[in-house]
């Protein structure tokens, strides 16, 4: 099964963070998506090396962003209520158009972090 992509305007770039002994690395992009009504925020995370690859980002540009849901349990104790959460994991993005950028390119030149062939694809996640 291939990864889904989200479409949106960079927002928010976070540098990146590391925890632990292990030196685990992870980078925070929020897109904007205005739906009309309201505007949306996702949050994806880019984790280990692919946090590099966020260097090429701007706030206000306009990327495609592939990703992987991935869902974890918590509980404090066997007493204690469960959680669930879910994380968006940023697998690969391309620009389509960089910030400031009037119109959109008549062919825009993929991220070298393109690595899959669903981010040619323009339709929309369904939720």
């Amino acid at each position: 099964m291939s990864d889904a992509s989200v479409r949106g305007i960079v927002h928010l770039i976070e540098p990146t963070k590391t925890y632990g002994k292990s030196g685990f690395r992870k980078r925070l992009v929020v897109l904007e998506q205005d739906l009309g009504r309201f505007t949306n925020y996702v949050p994806v995370e880019f984790i280990r090396e692919t946090c590099d690859s966020v260097d090429e980002l701007n706030v206000g540009d306009e990327v495609q962003v592939a990703y992987r849901l991935s869902g974890r349990k918590w509980q404090r104790d066997e007493n204690s209520e469960v959680k669930f959460f879910v994380n968006v994991e940023g697998t690969a993005f391309k620009v389509i158009r960089p910030a400031g950028a009037t119109s959109t390119p008549d062919a825009p030149s993929p991220s070298e972090h393109d690595d899959a062939e669903y981010l040619d694809d323009d339709e929309d996640v369904p939720f």
